[in-house]
């Protein structure tokens, strides 16, 4: 500390003792200077305020003298850098606190899974230590041993980002002068290859559903097929935001599963999801059938309301059980295995593979930029990078095929 700190500083023992009058002793208290184990060490500080004045900050508890000057020299730095370091704080009771402030900002999956990371993973990794002592080397170590533990590399990234994450919190509020896992989490896995079905395969799925079904999973995966909406978003559709007569839905809400037990209603993935879609009349027929489902039901009862792919009692319809059916219904054709959202990549190629300009297909699928729809589906169907290849290879042969039929002009004389 400097001389100018070292002034407004002091470190002294201290106990909670009270007089007659109730009043604590502090470091005045006779017992003290007989008893060298009596009490603890403290520190306090003066600080200016606002209006000039002088303000003292006290902090009592600390087992040596040592300790108490490594927490004043803390704070006094702190003071003159802007980072505030909590000497006693540790990484586990930081994380926890970390956590609580963003229930409000998260959505529930984002949350959930924030919190299995931290709970199952972070507390027992990191817990103990002191946020101030936590460093690179102990991450690294940490990560090198679930490696060998066999943890899933995706898992494993997930759980690191998340350390990484809260840290960053730390920093931008100061508790924390730099992140010390900023550069010790594994690099991000590849994605997977991303799978879908061929027009023809796509067409034979509906078919099949139509012929040996014809039931709500029909046309809910007519839906998602020729609609390209992502699985919440079909599953958490209201008939209130369904318009047949101009054949368009707008997306308002998401269905998800929290923990694979817990249903959630709330807003979609980003902010460009909330939009108007088109239907096809393949959809609109889908959701006209629906709608005399439901009216069926209640042929006495109000319009329209509620979700509209649900239980008879209104209840939703569980993300799992739908993927299970999606899956049974494909190995009765044969066709490759594919999740839920593989529908929405399956709707994504064939647009593409159709020649749909790729702006439209963006719209569509309510990315927020076009460069997601790019790197997302632009290599998904191998055709698709055929027929590009073969049209410029096309137009190379017509320019040179016109060069080689031009008339050639007369030499001059």
């Amino acid at each position: 500390m400097t001389a100018s700190r070292l002034a407004r500083g002091r470190v002294y023992r201290a106990c909670g003792c009270r007089d007659e009058q109730r009043k604590q002793y502090g470091p005045r208290c006779p017992r003290l200077k007989a008893n060298t184990q009596h009490g603890s060490w403290a520190y306090a500080i003066d600080l200016p305020d606002t209006q000039g004045r002088r303000t003292t900050r006290r902090r009592t508890g600390f087992a040596s003298r040592s300790e108490a000057e490594r927490a004043l020299t803390a704070f006094a730095t702190g003071e003159a850098t802007g980072v505030y370091e909590e000497p006693r704080l540790t990484v586990g009771a930081y994380l926890e606190e970390w956590l609580a402030g963003r229930e409000e900002h998260l959505s529930p999956s984002t949350l959930a899974g924030y919190a299995r990371a931290v709970h199952y993973d972070l507390l027992p990794g990191f817990g103990p230590l002191r946020l101030l002592d936590l460093r690179a080397r102990h991450v690294q170590e940490w990560v090198a041993g679930q490696r060998a533990a066999g943890r899933g590399a995706v898992t494993l990234y997930r759980t690191a980002g998340t350390l990484r994450t809260a840290l960053n919190a730390a920093v931008r509020t100061r508790r924390l002068a730099y992140n010390p896992a900023a550069y010790a989490v594994p690099a991000r896995p590849a994605a997977p290859e991303r799978r879908c079905w061929t027009p023809a395969q796509a067409a034979a799925f509906l078919r099949h559903n139509a012929i040996a079904y014809a039931d709500q999973l029909t046309d809910l995966f007519e839906l998602m097929i020729g609609t390209g909406l992502r699985r919440g978003e079909a599953l958490g559709l209201h008939w209130h935001d369904v318009h047949l007569a101009e054949r368009r839905l707008y997306v308002r809400w998401s269905l998800t599963a929290v923990g694979n037990n817990h249903l959630h209603l709330g807003p979609p993935k980003t902010r460009a999801s909330r939009a108007w879609i088109a239907l096809s009349p393949r959809v609109t027929a889908a959701l006209t059938r629906q709608a005399r489902f439901h009216h069926a039901l209640t042929p006495a009862g109000p319009p329209l309301e509620g979700l509209v792919f649900a239980h008879a009692d209104g209840s939703p319809l569980r993300p799992q059980w739908v993927l299970d059916q999606l899956r049974r219904r494909t190995s009765e054709l044969e066709l490759p295995r594919i999740g839920l959202h593989d529908l929405r990549h399956t709707a994504a190629t064939i647009m593409i593979s159709s020649g749909v300009p790729l702006a439209i297909v963006s719209k569509t699928l309510r990315h927020s930029t076009l460069s997601t729809t790019l790197n997302t589906y632009g290599h998904l169907l191998a055709y698709a990078a055929r027929d590009a290849v073969s049209a410029l290879g096309a137009a190379l042969d017509h320019a040179d095929n016109d060069s080689l039929t031009a008339p050639t002009a007369p030499m001059a004389a």
